[in-house]
């Protein structure tokens, strides 16, 4: 068994700059096969308006964004008091129902309850130094998160448009975010 190898001709061997330039030609090609964007996206769906679920969307897209994330948060239905100026100020936390609660749900069912489980979660949001929901929204807002309206929901509930925060994007259908979450990494229904 020979492992000579034929004699390539003086004639067909490449000089080290079409060599070199071959290389250069490759490594484009490779950069440009494989420098694809490297934007993570997350899409947040926000359903719940309530004290206690108006958080955790406001956090995870605060906090995406914070590390680079291309963040957007559909809001419709109930969530759609999250965005809401007026009514975002005055959102309520359901004693009934909640295995949390420290309360029974029969006392939790009480005339009055959500109003005093409301001021307490209240309260220690305050005692604790967390943001509030204005300040996660606009904080967010500022990070480049995108926070959209459903436009069907905005029909159906007849809200005002103008009563959003500013920067909120409205109109927005469920094909466009079913095609924003198509597109992200992460995907969360909350």
């Amino acid at each position: 068994m020979s492992t000579d190898t034929p004699d390539a001709s003086a004639d067909d061997t490449p000089s080290r700059a079409e060599l070199a330039a071959r290389v250069d030609e490759l490594e484009d090609a490779l950069s440009e096969a494989t420098d694809e964007d490297d934007t993570k996206k997350m899409s947040i769906i926000a359903t719940k308006g309530t004290l206690d679920m108006a958080y955790p969307p406001l956090i995870l897209a605060s906090t995406a964004a914070a590390f680079d994330y291309e963040v957007t948060v559909f809001h419709t239905f109930w969530g759609l008091d999250i965005l809401h100026e007026e009514r975002s100020k005055n959102l309520k936390l359901s004693s009934v129902g909640n295995p949390n609660m420290p309360v029974p749900n029969a006392v939790a069912a009480l005339p009055g309850m959500d109003r005093v489980t409301t001021k307490m979660m209240e309260k220690r949001i305050a005692d604790n130094d967390t943001a509030t929901i204005e300040e996660l929204i606009e904080t967010s807002l500022d990070m480049g998160v995108e926070f959209q309206a459903c436009q069907m929901t905005i029909d159906l509930m007849d809200y005002d448009e103008d009563d959003f925060y500013d920067g909120v994007t409205v109109g927005v259908g469920a094909a466009t975010a079913l095609q924003d979450m198509a597109d992200a990494d992460i995907q969360l229904l909350v």
